[in-house]
């Protein structure tokens, strides 16, 4: 499919030098639009509306017919009744009468009226005589030797031995009937004109949302990690499914960019500790062919390689605790238990250090979360031991715990040298340290991995600085609370 976006002046004048390409990605796109499933279900709610309301109206209009064939015949009752009341026994000069002066007002082609005698003569009226049987039926205007194709309902009986004869036309029925029916039809064309415009409009707005889902998916897919879906802002189904796509694209830029900066420090930081473990198999070798004794390159050896698999072993925990895979192990936990339980195991290691370590607010109810204690505990002796060995003696390191309305907040502070601005948000990379030569002990792990447990629990984790020291922040939602 052809786009025509960020179209510059020699594409635009290249586009209108070649009028057959114009047209036929416009085809393309039309045709896309019929095939789309938003058109066809716009199309098949039109054809649903369409159908309800042509149902609906022709209810309306036979039931308008009804109404109107049995006003027309309660009104030719009446006439007739009127005319009928006239007559009295032994004097029917009063009938003639009034027959007559009904006959002069009405013209014959709306309304007829005719009084005959026993033998069919005609007495008064506005027609000739005609056979009719009593009651109510409908005649032809030609019946009587009128011009036209007029019906007429008319209404028979007998008064005083004459034979009484009331009519009207049709006419003015069938024309309401028409205006009715021609309305409808009016009426109709608009709806279907409106029902297959706005599925048409609604239908091409949700394509084009559609085509920025797919343009983004598929810059996604050629590598554009960075490409993300835009959103109306109106909060709809296709905004809601959109910003979790976002979300998702988020967390797979973010694994993507840690795998590359994984495999970069990885091959920067293993790259000294495999070349001494080398150096000193090497050198072993080379002792051990002159005889002697190894045993002490023997021994560095296995601790520099035993170091290597513990980096290798926390970096697969980490992937492990980012895929999700131990939140089957999830349970109600006590956070203040964990933090005391903590302080009092690392109570004793401040001290050796000559530091100190305080537990300073202990909640009177326990603060539960729904999550997994060994990782909760991990997290926190990880922040505890990382104080602990990067603050010089006299340092005070604090641990506090608060419950909020929304959750509960737990930090670990201390009043030491604390962490660059400019590094706070890079110290939970994997393998990044402060030390930039690696003289300290250390993988560069320890804070990849409190972010990784905090992500899994959907803590939010922030660095502060607390002039002097740093203040680290987990804000716990409120998941479960017991």
């Amino acid at each position: 499919m052809l786009e025509q976006k960020n179209i510059g002046p020699k594409s635009a004048q290249w586009f209108s030098d070649h009028p057959m390409l114009m047209e036929k990605a416009a085809s393309r796109k039309s045709s896309r639009l019929l095939r789309s499933t938003p058109f066809r279900l716009a199309l098949a709610f039109g054809l649903l509306f369409i159908l309800a309301f042509l149902v609906a109206g022709i209810i309306t209009y036979q039931l308008l017919k009804r109404d109107l064939a049995e006003a027309l015949d309660d009104s030719v009752r009446e006439t007739y009744s009127v005319v009928a009341s006239t007559y009295s026994p032994a004097d029917i000069e009063d009938l003639v009468a009034a027959v007559a002066a009904y006959a002069r007002l009405n013209n014959a082609e709306d309304s007829i009226f005719l009084l005959s005698g026993e033998k069919g003569k005609r007495l008064a009226g506005n027609v000739s005589p005609f056979a009719a049987e009593d009651g109510l039926s409908t005649i032809e205007a030609g019946d009587i030797g009128q011009k036209g194709d007029d019906r007429i309902r008319i209404l028979a009986g007998t008064v005083g031995g004459n034979r009484l004869i009331v009519g009207e036309s049709f006419a003015e029925t069938e024309d309401l009937e028409h205006i009715a029916l021609m309305s409808f039809g009016w009426a109709t064309g608009g709806i279907v004109i409106l029902a297959c415009g706005g599925g048409a409009f609604l239908a091409a707005r949700a394509q084009r949302r559609l085509d920025g889902i797919e343009r983004a998916m598929s810059d996604v897919s050629a590598g554009d990690l960075a490409r993300r879906i835009p959103l109306e802002g109106n909060g709809d189904d296709i905004d809601v499914v959109s910003t979790h796509m976002n979300q998702a694209l988020d967390r797979l830029s973010a694994l993507v960019e840690g795998m590359r900066q994984v495999s970069a420090d990885i091959a920067h930081d293993l790259k000294t500790p495999l070349n001494r473990l080398k150096m000193t198999v090497e050198q072993a070798i080379e002792q051990g062919g002159r005889g002697e004794d190894v045993q002490t390159l023997l021994i560095d050896a296995r601790e520099e390689s035993d170091r290597i698999n513990a980096t290798f072993e926390a970096l697969l925990r980490i992937s492990q605790i980012e895929a999700g895979a131990r939140k089957a192990r999830f349970r109600p936990v006590d956070i203040s238990d964990i933090m005391a339980s903590v302080a009092e195991i690392y109570g004793g290691v401040a001290e050796d250090s000559g530091q100190s370590l305080d537990f300073t607010t202990r909640p009177a109810s326990p603060c539960m979360v729904n999550g997994d204690r060994e990782l909760l505990t991990q997290l926190f002796v990880n922040l505890v031991e990382n104080a602990i060995n990067h603050c010089p003696p006299m340092t005070r390191i604090t641990l506090a715990l608060r419950a909020e309305d929304d959750g509960f907040s737990a930090s670990v502070s201390d009043d030491g040298p604390g962490i660059p601005e400019a590094e706070r948000e890079l110290v939970f990379r994997r393998l990044y340290r402060l030390d930039k030569s690696r003289t300290t002990s250390g993988s560069g792990l320890g804070l990849s991995l409190v972010k990784a447990i905090a992500d899994l629990h959907a803590a939010h984790i922030t660095l502060a600085d607390r002039h002097p020291g740093l203040g680290i922040t987990l804000d716990f939602p409120a998941q479960y609370q017991g």
